[in-house]
């Protein structure tokens, strides 16, 4: 009888391990070694997988179609730098608000989805080499007749949480905090959300990257009832971010960046997703 129990306990404890971990949507382990001297290259070098953390609602860097698969020209550009090192890249759908956070708690190897280089990030995470140049407009509806950030006073505006245009937000109030209604934006999870209430007429406009905006509308039955503003905020570098310290596998992507620019794979990739070189600091260097 005691035996029994005993056995009975066994299975039931891993029962619930086994469902804690299925619930808490464990699909990583932490390898990230130190936060001081991580080494994730030798790692997943010897592993032949690393993982990508990215918002999968983030059109045309990384998202996902109708059937659940994750495509985008970041994804594309992940797979043909790791495919240099026969390495396959598993990509993470994570809270963009976290990045940061889920990349140095391990569960993440890389934030690769349209990410933007400023010294806020960079002083807690490593940088790539730049790749691609985005810059941040306002869209709103025609019927707004909003036609530059002046005519915002008064006006709800809207921006991703944890994005490149919420920090330009913060950082230069007076281009456009000073005016909006309230003095803060309203914050989303996904540029998704935003739209949906953009479109009706929650929010009056939304700071959004020009790369987003340019695809999404494009992509749009009523694409000609929006409007893309300028902004003064300065432009942006998108690059991957890496936990400090890990210098062999910035030294290994930035190689592997530079390759694909100079043998045609980056061209090939940007004319797929945009029909143009676009900004591409890789490509001009290489010229």
């Amino acid at each position: 009888m005691l035996k029994s129990l005993k056995r009975l306990l066994l299975i039931t404890s891993l029962l619930l391990v086994t469902i804690g971990l299925s619930g808490c949507g464990v699909r990583y382990v932490s390898r990230q070694g130190s936060q001081e001297n991580p080494d994730t290259w030798s790692t997943v070098s010897k592993q032949k997988r690393i993982v990508v953390g990215l918002d999968d609602s983030f059109v045309p860097m990384g998202f996902q179609t109708k059937s659940g698969k994750i495509v985008g020209y970041d994804v594309d550009l992940a797979r043909a730098v790791f495919k240099q090192y026969g390495i396959k890249v598993d990509f993470q759908p994570i809270d963009w608000s976290m990045n940061v956070t889920e990349l140095r708690n391990g569960t993440i190897d890389l934030i690769w989805n349209g990410f933007s280089i400023n010294p806020q990030r960079a002083k807690k995470i490593t940088f790539s080499e730049p790749y691609l140049i985005n810059d941040q407009v306002l869209v709103s509806k025609k019927n707004q007749h909003i036609n530059s950030f002046a005519d915002m006073k008064g006006k709800v505006a809207g921006v991703q949480s944890g994005s490149a245009g919420a920090m330009d937000i913060d950082n230069q109030p007076k281009l456009l905090k000073d005016k909006i209604k309230g003095h803060e934006p309203i914050l989303y999870d996904t540029f998704t959300d935003a739209f949906i209430d953009l479109n009706a007429n929650r929010i009056q406009g939304l700071l959004i990257d020009s790369i987003y905006a340019g695809y999404y509308l494009e992509h749009q039955p009523n694409q000609s009832s929006f409007k893309s503003i300028p902004s003064e905020f300065p432009k942006e570098e998108y690059g991957v971010g890496m936990r400090k310290g890990d210098t062999v596998l910035k030294r290994k992507i930035d190689q592997g960046l530079n390759r694909l620019a100079k043998n045609g794979e980056l061209h090939k990739i940007n004319m797929k997703w945009f029909g143009t070189d676009r900004d591409s600091p890789l490509i001009k260097n290489a010229k």
